[in-house]
């Protein structure tokens, strides 16, 4: 079915509404800096509709204000993470646990417990570099 010239605009025709145009407005730096501050983490435009209609900002999703205090450390994380088989390996011992095909020498024992320590210290690390400090 091709469109003839007149019907160009049925969206209209169609009695849809069009969305309403955005509003700009036009703020200093020291302004925005201000009103950035004012809104502690939640989007601007949500903290001003807000603000001018007495709306709750306990609904506002909120952004994450905690950035990664750490991105060497982040980094030191998450290349561990990437060149070790820890998840694979963890289900496969899982497995064998599970099914009972574990045999429990005081070598595996030890291999266990330092495979543990590894992970408390990518922890460690991990929480370090997020600016945590692992507490509840």
């Amino acid at each position: 079915m091709t469109i003839k010239y007149h019907d160009f605009n049925w969206l209209a025709k169609s009695g849809k509404k069009k969305r309403e145009a955005p509003f700009s407005l036009r703020l200093t730096f020291e302004e925005r800096a201000k009103l950035e501050e004012a809104a502690n983490g939640v989007p601007l435009g949500a903290y001003i509709k807000a603000v001018l209609f007495d709306g709750d900002l306990s609904k506002v999703r909120r952004r994450n204000t905690n950035p990664v205090a750490d991105h060497a450390a982040l980094g030191r994380v998450l290349a561990a993470l990437g060149g070790s088989r820890l998840s694979n390996n963890l289900n496969q011992l899982a497995r064998a646990v599970n099914t009972g095909t574990l045999p429990v020498y005081p070598e595996t024992e030890a291999e266990l417990r330092n495979a543990c320590t590894d992970i408390a210290a990518m922890r460690a690390e991990l929480l370090r570099a997020l600016g945590s400090d692992g507490g509840p």
